[in-house]
């Protein structure tokens, strides 16, 4: 049976958790808690901006946003998880970072849909 361990590097990048209950986190447990929480945020909106900018697109728009998207996610997986001997390692700091990353990239290009129309060159 493989071991899940978050690994959790509290950055100062000055990150404002979703809960005030997470403003002070007692230990590293709390924190791994309330950066879950932020994370699992930040998939939702992203999920959400992702399927309504799908939606403004035309078929080979379609295409590359999808071709983006994955490639987004061997990058995500590849600078924010490792596996070693005793288990697997996920930087859920690293994760948010680049998942509200990805977030503001594909709000701008749906902006960019809603107002001069979509540029497939651009996902």
């Amino acid at each position: 049976m493989k071991h899940i361990l978050f690994v959790v590097l509290l950055s100062a990048s000055g990150f404002v958790y979703a809960n005030s209950a997470c403003d002070k986190p007692r230990d590293d447990f709390d924190g791994l808690y309330c950066l879950n929480k932020v994370y699992q945020e930040a998939d939702k909106e992203l999920n959400e901006h992702y399927k309504k900018l799908q939606g403004q697109l035309d078929k080979n728009g379609k295409t590359a946003l999808k071709a983006g998207q994955l490639t987004w996610i061997e990058t995500r997986n590849k600078n924010c998880s490792k596996h070693e001997a005793d288990g697997f390692y996920v930087n859920l700091d690293c994760a948010t970072n680049i998942t509200v990353e990805r977030l503001r990239f594909i709000q701008d290009r749906s902006r960019e849909c809603s107002s001069s129309g979509c540029q497939n060159s651009k996902l």
